[in-house]
């Protein structure tokens, strides 16, 4: 038992739940912009894009496919892993997936906001907007909780 009352096994199924549970949540956002993205070419307006409009569109819809492989690959490791005695494994796997899927989730973000402002405005603005999306979540998803794993470790 550890300090806690859980038994080993307790603990690996509680952190499993809880860690799917984020991914689930992670999930349904990319795949409202993937599903997005996928519509893009078939609009009307898919012809009038530039150049730099195209490859905005090419990096937001890889990440945005990366990230749903990331954050989906847990889950459906799970199903095969069941009953193996890997669970541990697969929590270690499913925790760097989950950060890897993050990133590509930001760089499909800050691609697609400089897409929709490079559209709209020009590539200027643009480029400030998706600035300010790539340091929001670079701070809130990344450099803020390595900075508390820094201060604060176990």
């Amino acid at each position: 038992m550890t300090t806690t009352g859980e038994s080993h096994k307790e603990r690996v199924d509680r952190e499993l739940g809880e860690l799917l549970q984020g991914l689930r949540v992670a999930v349904t956002g990319v795949q409202v912009l993937f599903a997005f993205l996928l519509t893009v070419p078939f609009q009307a307006g898919y012809g009038k894009l530039d150049s730099l409009g195209v490859v905005l569109f090419f990096v937001a819809l890889s990440g945005s496919a990366l990230a749903s492989i990331c954050f989906i690959t847990p889950a459906a490791q799970h199903r095969l892993f069941f009953r193996t005695g890997l669970k541990e494994r697969m929590i270690h796997r499913a925790n760097s997936l989950g950060v890897a899927g993050a990133v590509f989730l930001l760089v499909a973000m800050t691609s697609a906001v400089a897409l929709v402002a490079e559209t709209v405005l020009n590539a200027w603005p643009a480029a400030l907007f998706a600035g300010a999306v790539a340091l929001t979540g670079g701070w809130f998803w990344i450099i803020q909780p390595l900075i508390d794993l820094h201060r604060f470790p176990d």
